[in-house]
């Protein structure tokens, strides 16, 4: 028998008591239970939130309570986490994964995350040209390919200080 038939038998003999979650928009009291932690520290942990906002693989994405549950990759990007009355903090995470999970609660697991307002314009945008340089130079392809990764990612960091 196939995986599949097998599945569905079982869930036809499954007994009717099973509850059905339901979605619904998120109501302004709700909140997500946030975890983001690096590998040497925690920032947040349990930490009830109204919204996060994450720069997904997929495109950027707001996180609210009641959200289908999910995995997301996360690129080179800021995450936001805005809290009661508001009150925003963002950082600038170099890549990691997002879990949404059931019963509003969000963990994000990032390598190395700062506070977006530690870095300087002017730095990113020199160290954006070293990059772009090394890059497009005679070096090696080993070179070349890990100055386009810095460059990716001070071009990242280039935008999300551009929309602090």
């Amino acid at each position: 028998m196939s995986a599949l038939r097998l599945l569905s038998s079982a869930a036809r003999r499954a007994p009717s008591t099973l509850v059905q979650q339901r979605r619904g928009y998120a109501e302004v009291a709700d909140k997500i239970n946030l975890s983001l932690v690096l590998p040497h520290q925690a920032i947040f942990t349990s930490k009830d939130v109204v919204q996060v906002n994450v720069a997904a693989a997929t495109g950027d994405m707001g996180i609210l309570a009641n959200h289908v549950p999910s995995i997301e990759a996360l690129r080179p990007g800021m995450i936001e986490v805005i809290e009661s009355g508001n009150a925003s903090k963002k950082w600038f995470a170099s890549g990691g994964f997002a879990t949404v999970h059931p019963g509003n609660k969000l963990t994000i697991n990032v390598i190395e995350a700062a506070p977006l307002e530690s870095f300087s314009s002017e730095a990113v945008r020199a160290n954006l040209q070293e990059a772009l340089k090394v890059a497009a130079g005679n070096g090696s392809e080993e070179d070349k390919m890990e100055a386009r990764i810095e460059a990716d990612v001070y071009e990242a960091l280039q935008h999300a200080l551009g929309s602090k």
